[in-house]
């Protein structure tokens, strides 16, 4: 099995060379990973500037490299620039949950959606910020469950958040807004965005939101097409 990994908070994240050791007993692994934080950058790529590529050492044997853009140009050059097919990608440990409409934003969700433009399987991994690194204890039964269960028979993308204290696991849907944002005036013509999670909740464990707050690691498929399956079907011969 050929496996990429990639990481918005960069490569020097605390979580990407333990990551590449726990992944490195499933194959051959590759890590790309941007040489400074890309958090929120969604699936943007940089088209209009060169890039600075440059091969790192994060683990014996493993094959890395830093690269001067976003998740999403990280896994284009591990396709794209390397030539390579991967069997897997995997996205994460993120520094922080990636939950509800929220992840239209992430960088770490953004890599796993340009992996599916090769057809790549890609799994986003995040866990709640400050204690993230503690989310490795539950790595194991994750991947025993995608095995088990045989996900990626079922779907090509996932999005798994782990909370600090696992009461189990639940297959969820995407829930609605997580962080509450604003605006914060810092000087002259200056301001910076600031937000924490907000209060809503639904009580209702099939939404990724609550199955978190709950204990619950959430397991979410996704889907990289953007159509509107259900009014296109009923759009069908409009213009006939």
């Amino acid at each position: 099995m050929k496996i990429l990994i990639t990481n918005d908070d960069g490569i020097r994240s605390p979580a990407l060379p333990k990551l590449i050791r726990f992944a490195r007993r499933f194959g051959e692994v590759t890590a790309v990973a941007p040489n400074k934080e890309q958090s929120g950058k969604s699936q943007a790529i940089d088209f209009f500037h060169p890039v600075k590529i440059k091969e790192v050492e994060l683990a014996p044997d493993i094959t890395a490299y830093a690269m001067s853009s976003t998740p999403a140009d990280c896994v284009r050059f591990g396709t794209v620039g390397l030539g390579v097919q991967y069997d897997l990608l995997i996205s994460g440990i993120n520094c922080g949950y990636n939950l509800g409409e929220d992840i239209v934003y992430s960088g770490t969700i953004g890599a796993i959606f340009e992996g599916a433009r090769s057809g790549t399987p890609g799994i986003a991994l995040s866990a709640k910020a400050h204690v993230f690194m503690d989310s490795f204890d539950h790595l194991e039964a994750v991947f025993e469950t995608f095995r088990e269960k045989e996900l990626f028979s079922r779907n090509l993308l996932y999005n798994v958040n782990i909370p600090p204290v696992v009461r189990g696991m639940r297959i969820t849907r995407q829930g609605g807004i997580f962080y509450s944002d604003r605006f914060v005036k810092r000087g002259e013509n200056l301001y910076t965005q600031e937000g924490e999670p907000s209060g809503v909740r639904t009580d209702d464990l099939s939404v990724d939101i609550d199955a978190i707050r709950e204990g619950y690691i959430s397991i979410t498929p996704l889907t990289h097409h953007r159509t509107a399956m259900d009014a296109f079907e009923k759009m069908q011969g409009m213009f006939d």
